[in-house]
């Protein structure tokens, strides 16, 4: 039942927020709707009952008796015109009652009444009570009923029921037009109440859409801290984000730091090897050390880069604007490969096209592919990016003798050189698609366009 409701209540908090405003905004009118139409009626039908008594006060005023002892009421003697009208809605009638409960019904009535009478139960009322009931009144429409017990000292034996009717219809529309007003008004109230809800949410929210926009901006890159003025409600939780950040920089610079510091710790007595290795007699031992250094300087060069890819991976505020970066890299490779006199095109990179990653990994990737591109090429080297949703296409195209599809793959491997005769460690395409792989990108090699080999490499694009 309870995993039910948690999927029939929305994730939504501005939903969740308006909803129960609704409800209980739609609940509390409905409630005062029935509560003060209930009042009104009350109060109309108390009103009906004083002016009933009020006049059946005036009749039992009015009421005498004659010679004989018959009662007399003169119509001239009442105030209210109604009396004498036929079916007006308002009647009276005097009836006798027996003393053994029976009564003689219409001994005296008001012309209203004209030929029908008021047909009432029994009643067994001591002299001066009051009782109010509803009835059936004349063309059969209900009315409203006060009639009272009389008993006079000149007839002692004699007993009389005097009663006031009214026609109720004209109280009861005005309880229906005033319960339709009621409703409407509530209606607009309401109506103005849940746009105050919405409103009310709209602000009371908006501080989380700022939250969000300042993140946004941590994960464009263009912020290393969430940035803005937030409520005193809200401010702890970004003040402890921002700590979070801040002591994952710290972390993460502290990695790193201590990463270089291993291997620049490493890389003096490996040097010294290196260079008594080479100073020394030729022996067996000296090809083996210097063979070895080699390969220790090769390891350290590999997991340094690969430690501060992975250490900077995913974390917010990282963006490499490409342009710069590929302008600076061509520069570069033309210093180091001047004697060549290639021609290095850059193409045409938009500004605002960046690397979602810590700038030294796309220089380390770019570089190898670069120059190994310069290596091969015969006099050109070619640069393309493309951007394709959230991900960058970045190609390196040469002119030179390219690498045949079967050994594509090979190259790849850590290690793993074509060519033997130059300098090199086999490491740079490995190192390559290892960074590429931790950012969740990858390298492809395929066939140039201009005959020799073209490097795809893929990485997430910055938004």
């Amino acid at each position: 039942m309870i995993a039910a409701a948690r999927r029939f209540w929305p994730s939504s908090l501005r939903l969740r927020l308006l909803g129960a405003t609704l409800f209980t905004l739609a609940l509390a009118l409905t409630v005062a709707h029935a509560w003060l139409g209930s009042l009104f009626r009350d109060h109309v039908l108390r009103q009906t009952d004083a002016t009933l008594v009020q006049q059946l006060d005036q009749l039992t005023a009015r009421l005498d008796f004659d010679a004989l002892g018959q009662p007399v009421i003169d119509p001239r003697s009442l105030s209210d015109p109604r009396w004498d009208k036929p079916f007006s809605g308002l009647y009276w009638q005097l009836d006798a009652m027996s003393a053994d409960g029976h009564s003689r019904v219409g001994v005296l009535r008001s012309r209203s009444l004209w030929d029908t009478q008021l047909s009432l139960t029994p009643d067994r009322l001591a002299d001066g009570d009051l009782h109010m009931h509803d009835s059936v009144g004349p063309q059969g429409l209900v009315v409203r009923v006060v009639e009272r017990s009389l008993q006079v000292s000149e007839q002692p034996q004699a007993r009389w029921r005097l009663m006031v009717a009214a026609d109720t219809r004209e109280a009861l529309a005005a309880v229906d037009d005033f319960n339709g007003v009621l409703a409407a008004s509530l209606a607009g109230l309401g109506l103005l109440l849940a746009l105050a809800a919405l409103a009310q949410v709209a602000v009371g929210l908006s501080p989380l859409q700022t939250m969000q926009r300042a993140l946004h901006q941590v994960r464009e890159g263009r912020s290393a801290r969430l940035d803005g003025r937030f409520p005193a409600e809200v401010q702890p939780l970004i003040d402890d984000f921002n700590s979070v950040l801040d002591r994952n920089t710290e972390v993460v610079e502290r990695a790193r730091t201590q990463a270089g510091n291993l291997a620049h710790a490493l890389k003096t007595p490996l040097a010294v090897l290196g260079n008594a290795a080479a100073q020394a007699p030729r022996s067996d031992l000296a090809p083996l050390v210097a063979e070895q250094v080699q390969v220790a300087q090769r390891h350290i060069h590999w997991h340094l880069a690969r430690a501060r890819a992975a250490a900077s991976q995913g974390l917010p505020g990282q963006r490499t604007p490409l342009a710069p970066l590929i302008g600076g890299l061509l520069r570069v490779m033309s210093k180091l490969h001047a004697a060549r006199a290639l021609d290095l095109d850059g193409g045409d990179v938009p500004v605002d096209w960046a690397f979602a990653g810590e700038e030294q990994d796309l220089q380390e990737m770019l570089g190898n592919l670069l120059d190994n591109a310069c290596r091969s090429a015969r006099s050109a080297v070619r640069v393309r990016v493309r951007r394709e949703g959230a991900q960058l296409q970045i190609e390196v195209d040469d002119d030179g003798p390219g690498i045949p599809p079967e050994q594509r793959a090979a190259v790849l491997q850590r290690g793993v050189r074509l060519d033997e005769s130059g300098p090199g460690s086999g490491l740079g395409l490995a190192i390559v698609v290892e960074l590429a792989a931790l950012y969740g990108g990858a390298l492809t090699l395929e066939a140039s366009v201009d005959g020799g080999l073209r490097a795809c490499l893929t990485l997430p694009a910055a938004a």
